[in-house]
């Protein structure tokens, strides 16, 4: 009888909880099928996003490609690529409700169910995740990358990693001839990490101007094409481009209630097993634990997948392990960055080495066919 996995999501977390059960699990067990519903025909490396917005420094290939080729080395019983939205789950009849591309509707049933739909930008408007098909993503990186162009002012707003990184490559790269502000909404960059101070000497070598403690409250596009950015404080800043980085909504709307956190976030146990439903798992962002972070995603996958394959051989699942400890690494231009391995500091230079000198770009190909895990 037919062991059904159905895997939401196309990004790190799904695809290498796909790839491995095919290429490990399905050895033994040989009637497994494993479904992959994504929003995004294409795997989108979002932390390559921050360089992606510079024009003519990536390749659109180095940091999307199709998700379906991937795959095509499995039999056909094996596996099927969907390339739609999940809108409901019957965690009692263990059924998934998926709206495709094309405009139709499907009812999947599944043996164990993989969440993975990771977050989503609050803003729609920049790309620092998926912004949902491959259509929509490319479209907002082509429109940022034609107003970075022509714009002498930029605004970030938001300085946590995404935005550190965001107003680093465009300083880095344009010097003197843009001006660079970095809001942050808190009275240091990183939200006050260990590492605020040494992100924040990093960025001013860089030509940054830093605000801090300047939360926005709205921004709005002016008949002229210039942006009004609206403080708490009441002040207003005009400029040319406008990239806010704060805010990452859970993409959790197709779950029951119960099965969430009170952040939106899907709640699990030691396990990954979500609380709540039978036979349902959860890895990368859609958990938020401890944060999101490309590292701790794999790990959770990898975890996720094991348990899967011990459950289908009859036996219990383990816990999952991730890190023994917080690892946060900011690349800060295309030479230094700051970083930190629990409280121990990591030299600039390294972070380049280990982040900044490729945003991981090289392991793309890796994870879209599987020969990464």
């Amino acid at each position: 009888m037919t062991q059904t996995i159905v895997v939401l999501g196309g990004a790190y977390a799904g695809l290498s909880v796909a790839h491995r059960l095919l290429k490990y699990t399905r050895q033994q067990v040989k009637d497994l099928k494993v479904i992959l519903v994504s929003k995004n025909s294409h795997f989108f490396w979002n932390l390559a996003s921050v360089r992606a917005i510079v024009p003519g420094l990536l390749t659109e290939d180095q940091y999307s490609l199709p998700i379906e080729k991937g795959f095509a080395k499995y039999p056909a019983d094996a596996f099927e690529f969907i390339v739609g939205s999940a809108e409901g789950v019957d965690v009692e009849g263990k059924t998934v409700k998926v709206a495709t591309k094309e405009g139709g509707e499907r009812t999947l049933a599944y043996d164990h169910l993989v969440l993975a739909t990771g977050t989503r930008a609050v803003d729609a408007a920049v790309p620092w995740k998926s912004a949902g098909t491959y259509e929509e993503t490319a479209a907002v990186l082509a429109r940022i990358q034609a107003k970075l162009q022509t714009a002498k002012h930029v605004v970030v707003a938001g300085a946590g990693a995404t935005g550190v990184e965001a107003a680093a490559e465009i300083a880095f790269e344009y010097g003197k001839d843009k001006e660079v502000l970095l809001l942050s909404g808190d009275a240091e960059v990183l939200g006050g990490d260990s590492l605020a101070s040494n992100a924040t000497a990093e960025l001013k070598k860089l030509g940054v101007k830093i605000r801090k403690s300047a939360r926005v409250d709205g921004a709005r596009e002016l008949p002229d094409g210039k942006i009004e950015v609206r403080l708490q404080s009441g002040e207003t800043i005009m400029t040319d481009l406008y990239l806010p980085t704060m805010g990452m909504a859970p993409n959790t709307e197709y779950l029951p209630a119960n099965m969430l956190t009170d952040r939106g976030f899907v709640d699990i146990d030691e396990f990954y097993r979500a609380k709540g439903a039978k036979d349902v798992w959860a890895a990368g962002d859609i958990v938020w634990k401890p944060r999101g972070s490309f590292v701790l995603s794999d790990k959770q996958a990898a975890g996720v997948a094991k348990n899967i394959d011990l459950v289908l051989k009859g036996k219990a699942p383990v816990p999952v392990k991730t890190l023994p400890m917080d690892v946060l690494m900011v690349a800060i231009g295309r030479s230094r960055g700051a970083g930190r391995m629990g409280f121990l500091k990591v030299f600039s230079i390294m972070v380049y080495l280990i982040k900044g000198k490729t945003l991981g770009i090289q392991s793309l190909p890796g994870y879209v066919d599987g020969t990464a895990f």
